[in-house]
C-alpha cells in the first residue's frame, strides 16, 4: 500500500531532477563585448530580461572591440556583441564567427570642454579634427584598438591627417589605452577633447565642464553587431546557448528592450535588427 510520505518522493524526486537537469541544460555563456555596453548600462537592462525568457546566465568580459573579437578568435568566449563592422565582418570571413547581425545603433559625439579653445564645434567631424591638429589641442584618445578607437583613426584620415603607430603627430594627442568611462575621466580632469560613444555619454556622471561639441553628422553613425563564435574552429564553444542569445536580441522581444533603456528619458541605443 503506498504512503503518503512514498507519494510525496514519487512526485519529488523526478521534479528535482528535472530542475538540475534544467540548470545544466542553460548554464552560462560568456560574451565578449564593448566597455560602451558595458558603461552605459546597457548590459544590466538587458540581461536580466534574457535570463528570465531562457534561463541563460551571460557573464560579460567588456574590453575593447579588438580585444573582444581576439578572445573569440581564441575561443576564449561563446557570443561578440561589438561595435567595428569591418573587423566583424572579417572574422565571420576568416571562419571564426559564425555569422553577423546587426543589433542596434546609435552615434558617436566629439566632447570637449564647454569653452571649446580649438573653436571646434559644429556638425563635421572632419573640420573639428583639423582644427584639434592644428592647435595642438589636449586629445584624449582610448588608444585600445576598440571600435570608437578605431572609429577615431578613420576620422583623423578622412581629415587628411597621418596617424603613425595609430597617433596622429600634434604633441598634446594622448592615448590612454583605457576605456570610455577612464578616457572621459581623463578629459574631464584635463580639460581634453575626446570621442565618446553617446551611450556611454550619457551615462557619465563626472562630466565637470565638458560639453557635446561635435554631433549629428552621418559619419559617426554607430553600429553594433552580434556573432556567435564558430565551433568549428572552438568545439568548446556553448553554441545551443549563444545562438539563443542571438535569437532573443535579434527577436521583437529582445529588440524592445534594447528601445526601452534609457536616462532621463532619453534612449540610448536603438534597435535595428534584421534576419
Amino acid at each position: 500500500m503506498m504512503t503518503l510520505k512514498t507519494l510525496r518522493t514519487l512526485v519529488l524526486v523526478p521534479l528535482a531532477m528535472a530542475a538540475t537537469l534544467a540548470v545544466a541544460q542553460t548554464g552560462t555563456i560568456v560574451m565578449a563585448s564593448t566597455t560602451s555596453t558595458e558603461q552605459s548600462g546597457l548590459f544590466p537592462h538587458l540581461l536580466p530580461e534574457f535570463k528570465k525568457a531562457t534561463g541563460i546566465d551571460v557573464k560579460v568580459v567588456a574590453v575593447g572591440t579588438g580585444q573582444a573579437i581576439d578572445m573569440g578568435r581564441r575561443g576564449d568566449a561563446d557570443v561578440l556583441f561589438v561595435h567595428d563592422q569591418v573587423a566583424e565582418e572579417k572574422v565571420v570571413a576568416e571562419g571564426f564567427a559564425i555569422k553577423r547581425f546587426p543589433v542596434m545603433y546609435n552615434d558617436f559625439v566629439l566632447v570637449g570642454p564647454a569653452a571649446d579653445p580649438a573653436k571646434a564645434k559644429g556638425k563635421d567631424i572632419v573640420e573639428a579634427l583639423k582644427k584639434l591638429s592644428a592647435a595642438n589641442a589636449n586629445f584624449v584618445s582610448r588608444g585600445d584598438k576598440s571600435g570608437t578607437h578605431a572609429a577615431e583613426l578613420r576620422y583623423w584620415k578622412n581629415a587628411g591627417i597621418e596617424t603613425p603607430a595609430d597617433k596622429p603627430a600634434f604633441a598634446n594627442y594622448k592615448a590612454c589605452g583605457c576605456g570610455m568611462g577612464p578616457a572621459l575621466n581623463i578629459a574631464a580632469s584635463s580639460g581634453g577633447y575626446v570621442l565618446a560613444d553617446r551611450g556611454t555619454w550619457l551615462s557619465f556622471k563626472n562630466r565637470g565642464d565638458l560639453a557635446v561639441l561635435v554631433e549629428g553628422d552621418t559619419r559617426l553613425f554607430n553600429q553594433y553587431g552580434v556573432m556567435v563564435v564558430n565551433p568549428a574552429k572552438h568545439p568548446q564553444t556553448k553554441v545551443v546557448e549563444a545562438q539563443k542569445f542571438v535569437d532573443w536580441v535579434i527577436s521583437p522581444a529582445g529588440q524592445g528592450v534594447i528601445a526601452g533603456y534609457k536616462i532621463n528619458g532619453e534612449q540610448l541605443f536603438f534597435p535595428n535588427a534584421t534576419k
